[in-house]
């Protein structure tokens, strides 16, 4: 897998003719009797990493556009943009889905087709005799991914149903299987994780850049332990990635971590690669986030920044008017025109085009997500070769911070690593703990800003959505996705359910169950509440 970009070999299958078969199949070839050699374990390894991005232009994965659609668009920080045309996405985003919903079933579907690609390569490589140290090595990726894989489903779904072998059956009630407690999901990713540490590399030769690493095993468990709310494993598993022997750092210049010139470089622990001119394998994030009509750049503007206004005594016209995140960024804050630009420039006719001075906001200007931008394919941004960052250092050195926080307090360590943050954005450094300036909540909610300003269209804010609290310890999904008018989310109200130790009471901390799934494939999963 060189440069690690991860291509599924797709089979045609025709019908020979209109015949009706008349089969009535008892077995079938297993996995065990396919893999016999080291390229076949290497093969079946490829082919797990592969549902994280590839897809081309026809089929979204999770990294390959399909978290976006399927999942930011519901947030404060995004919306479906004038390219965004199917109606059930569009639906989703202002929370008017169902359980019959496209992208519900299509995350689902895809992290099990990617699960069980994990499952087989797990279980036939240690009885292929080759090089041992790689046979382990290879393991310990397929059960990283795996554990990745799971984490998003039990963020999403909840319990969800734990797969770890190959289901060999051909009947469909031996394939059938219910809804596992979700600490039960959580205690196999951590093994998993941990498992993967013992047999994983610090790093890797060219060839193989951007498989999983020791440090990108260590990173992921320590965002598993923050989500279940484990301070202290945590704090002290990123500290280990932080003052480890990994080499990781943040690029002083924030582009960097985006350019495809720069990528799989000191900051980027995991991402989701891409390569353009390969198959029509580039990263197709770059032309949705674009203006469409601009001579010679093909793009759809499928998503677009989240707008809508507050009440202000002070405006002329009593609102004051938001590009969502946009308008949360301090002036001196060198993210902000990295994220998005106002403008672009035609390279067919050297125009500007953007929406400069929009009527309904005063003095501001329409901004476009811009981390995706491909400068050297600029004429077919669907061939862009940037890569989707699934964990990068600034993330680890937050959950030290956020982790350190809610277990001490605001101590100078958890300073220390949101500093280190803030200042390479150009921001000052936060009065350290010393001064005893903010309160506890005070710097969650500081923390909680860093990580919303930083990780912008990379697929995070969902996540931190449904996991952040507020002073009170009540979750902050609601009152954040009413402030920018998802008036639906107020109807979610339901009685109290359990999600990683703390009750909610809103439907929409949780995914429905696929309808489609409960119907056709597996009777015995159960709906989660309020999606009935």
């Amino acid at each position: 897998m060189k440069k690690i970009k991860y291509f599924i070999l797709l089979a045609s299958l025709g019908a020979a003719s209109c015949a009706k078969l008349g089969e009535n199949p008892r077995s079938f070839i297993p996995a065990s009797q396919f893999y016999k050699t080291q390229a076949d374990a290497v093969a079946a390894v490829t082919a797990a990493y592969s549902l994280l991005n590839s897809g081309a232009n026809s089929i979204q994965t999770p990294y390959n556009t399909l978290f976006n659609t399927g999942m930011d668009f519901m947030s404060d920080d995004e919306a479906p943009g004038p390219g965004a045309t199917n109606a059930d996405v569009r639906s989703q985003a202002v929370l008017g889905h169902s359980a019959s919903g496209l992208r519900i079933l299509q995350i689902w579907q895809q992290h099990y087709a990617a699960i069980k690609k994990a499952n087989i390569a797990i279980d036939t490589i240690p009885h292929i005799k080759f090089d041992a140290t790689l046979n382990k090595r290879l393991v310990a990726e397929a059960k990283f991914l795996r554990a990745l894989y799971y984490f998003n489903l039990v963020r999403l779904y909840g319990d969800v149903p734990l797969v770890l072998h190959d289901q060999t059956s051909i009947k469909l009630s031996d394939l059938q299987i219910a809804r596992t407690p979700y600490a039960t999901v959580y205690a196999q990713i951590e093994k998993d994780l941990t498992e993967a540490t013992a047999d994983l590399p610090n790093n890797y030769a060219s060839a193989d850049i951007g498989r999983a690493t020791v440090g990108a095993a260590q990173s992921i468990l320590a965002k598993v332990y923050l989500t279940e709310r484990k301070w202290q494993q945590a704090a002290t598993t990123a500290l280990g990635v932080i003052n480890g022997p990994y080499g990781y750092d943040l690029f002083t210049n924030y582009p960097d971590v985006f350019l495809p010139a720069t990528k799989n470089g000191k900051e980027h622990i995991f991402s989701a690669q891409f390569k353009s001119n390969s198959l029509g394998q580039g990263n197709n994030e770059a032309p949705r986030a674009v203006l469409s009509g601009i001579p010679g750049i093909t793009a759809s503007f499928a998503n677009q920044v989240t707008y809508y206004t507050v009440p202000d005594a002070t405006k002329p016209d009593g609102k004051d008017h938001f590009f969502s995140v946009y308008k949360l960024y301090a002036a001196q804050d060198k993210r902000k025109y990295e994220t998005f630009v106002t403008r672009f420039l035609s390279p067919a006719d050297g125009k500007y085009y953007g929406k400069l001075n929009d009527p309904k906001i005063p003095l501001d200007s329409i901004p476009f997500f811009n981390k995706y931008w491909d400068p050297g394919t600029i004429g077919n941004l669907a061939e862009s070769s940037a890569n989707v960052p699934i964990i990068r250092f600034s993330d680890v050195l937050l959950i030290h911070a956020e982790a350190e926080n809610e277990l001490n307090g605001p101590t100078t360590a958890a300073y220390t690593s949101l500093n280190r943050v803030r200042q390479r954005a150009g921001l000052s450094a936060l009065p350290d703990a010393v001064s005893g300036t903010l309160t506890q909540n005070q710097l969650r909610q500081e923390i909680y800003l860093e990580r919303r300003l930083e990780f912008v269209f990379e697929y995070q804010r969902w996540f931190d959505l449904i996991r952040e609290r507020d002073g009170s310890d009540n979750g902050i999904l609601e009152a954040s996705l009413l402030t920018v008018g998802k008036t639906n989310v107020s109807k979610g109200t339901i009685s109290p359910i359990v999600i990683n130790g703390k009750p909610v009471a809103n439907k929409f901390y949780l995914f429905p169950i696929p309808q489609q799934e409960i119907d056709n494939s597996n009777g015995k999963l159960k709906q989660n509440p309020g999606w009935n």
